[in-house]
């Protein structure tokens, strides 16, 4: 009860800046590790397994998405719920709102799982698997989808962890997953000579283990959430509640999926088997560079969440202020270092000749508006963590969907394969604009909020 008196407190109390980067560093410190696992996990493919099976995991990678986004949905709707009912002292419904989540990522990732290994050879083929690169990602997706529980799970309950403000214990399970995965690669790969399907057993491997510290997290005394069995019964109106605030990160997520089908086909349509591996190294850099801004944002979270359901909206613009400042910071970094030593990172993947002429001018291309990224995945995420839907949906769909999907179709027309890569800045640049309006109205929004209650105070 102490505990969850501190930590209560802290959330409503600590000085921003410290706590801030209390949530955030863990938080920053897990997901580069999460990180790192990808990439990694993608360069001990390439080096086994040449550029076809740098493709095949290309090819997956958007299906893996598809299962991130059943554990996101869940695990980013319930944890709002949970950071604005322990804000509001409402313990009962944040403990409900966790069970629950438990049983419908345990249900939705096993449907995905049986449904996804009976069609594996049409889904494969409508993501852009070519003939050559069908057999890679057949190897690979098939142990994948059959761990998919353990990578739902896992990620679905580390947003609760966040969510009730232990970030040390989420960045743990996170860890545990890169290092054993890290481990395992090169033994199952080289070790066992099992190629791209020891790629894949090590990573099912990893997030098993990953999901049973944060089994041990939840059933022992750290846990501020003190689930029931009766907790884990569905519960209809608290369901769509769930699904409705984590509609946004359902949308951005399989809204990856979808252009994933666009730029893989595209690529196979103007170019050859190599463009797709070299959209998957591109994608894995610039996924590695961004995460430091997904740990700011799981910081970010429960401090927004929690003092918006406490009314203190003064905390919420200073948290968000913040934020955005530390975010942008990081991404200047982060496209220095992917402008500047290109083609060393590209290089670290596999020694092709041809690989490296076309897959350093692709990686600058798309890395061009990377500064912008920070923003634009700050101010999509205060809406999540206020329980507002509708912006939190648009501003999710705004990237990916609303220009990126378009852009990949309309400007290859004009510029032939680079088209595809132009797409990426252009959609980044068009969709952190549509973030500043929003922010914008719900600061004034706040603003009102805050001089109606300086009035009433002073009189």
């Amino acid at each position: 009860m102490k505990m969850q008196q501190d930590r209560k407190y802290e959330l409503g109390h600590e000085k921003i800046k410290n706590l801030l980067i209390k949530y955030s560093t863990p938080a920053i410190i897990a997901m580069l590790f999460n990180s790192l696992y990808n990439l990694v996990d993608t360069i001990f493919i390439g080096q086994g397994g040449g550029t076809l099976a740098i493709a095949g995991l290309a090819i997956s990678f958007p299906i893996q998405m598809l299962i991130m986004a059943i554990a996101q949905t869940i695990g980013i709707g319930a944890a709002s719920i949970i950071s604005r009912n322990l804000g509001a002292g409402n313990q009962r419904k944040a403990e409900q709102t966790a069970g629950i989540s438990f049983t419908a990522v345990t249900v939705l990732s096993i449907g995905f799982s049986i449904l996804g290994l009976i069609f594996i050879n049409p889904l494969l083929q409508l993501f852009g698997a070519t003939n050559d690169i069908l057999p890679y990602a057949k190897e690979y997706m098939s142990i994948i989808l059959m761990g998919s529980f353990f990578f739902s799970s896992a990620m679905s309950a580390n947003n609760l962890v966040r969510a009730e403000g232990s970030a040390k214990n989420s960045m743990i399970s996170m860890i545990i997953g890169t290092v054993s995965n890290i481990i395992l690669d090169p033994i199952f790969i080289f070790g066992f000579n099992m190629g791209i399907k020891g790629a894949a057993l090590a990573t099912v491997i990893a997030q098993c283990l990953s999901f049973i510290y944060l089994v041990r997290f939840f059933i022992g005394e750290k846990s501020l959430l003190k689930i029931r069995r009766e907790d884990l019964k569905l519960d209809v109106p608290l369901l769509k509640e769930i699904f409705a605030i984590g509609a946004s990160s359902f949308t951005r997520t399989v809204a990856g999926s979808l252009f994933s089908i666009v730029v893989n086909n595209s690529l196979g349509f103007y170019g050859t088997s190599l463009h797709i591996a070299i959209y998957g190294i591109s994608n894995r850099l610039v996924m590695f560079f961004m995460m430091p801004l997904l740990g700011i944002v799981q910081g970010l979270q429960p401090i927004v969440g929690f003092n918006y359901g406490a009314k203190n909206l003064q905390r919420v613009k200073d948290a968000l202020k913040l934020a955005i400042t530390a975010s942008t910071t990081f991404a200047f970094f982060s496209f220095a270092i992917l402008m500047i030593f290109t083609k060393l990172l590209v290089q670290a993947f596999n020694n092709d000749p041809a690989l490296l002429t076309e897959g350093v001018p692709i990686v600058r291309t798309m890395s061009i508006f990377v500064p912008v990224i920070g923003f634009q995945m700050i101010g999509a995420s205060l809406f999540q963590a206020i329980g507002k839907a509708l912006p939190a949906l648009i501003l999710s769909m705004s990237r990916q969907i609303l220009f990126l999907i378009p852009l990949l179709l309309i400007l290859p027309l004009f510029f032939g394969l680079y088209g595809i890569f132009y797409a990426f800045p252009a959609s980044d640049l068009l969709s952190t604009a549509v973030t500043g309006f929003w922010v914008s109205k719900e600061m004034t929004i706040m603003n009102k909020y805050l001089a109606k209650e300086d009035i009433e105070k002073a009189s």
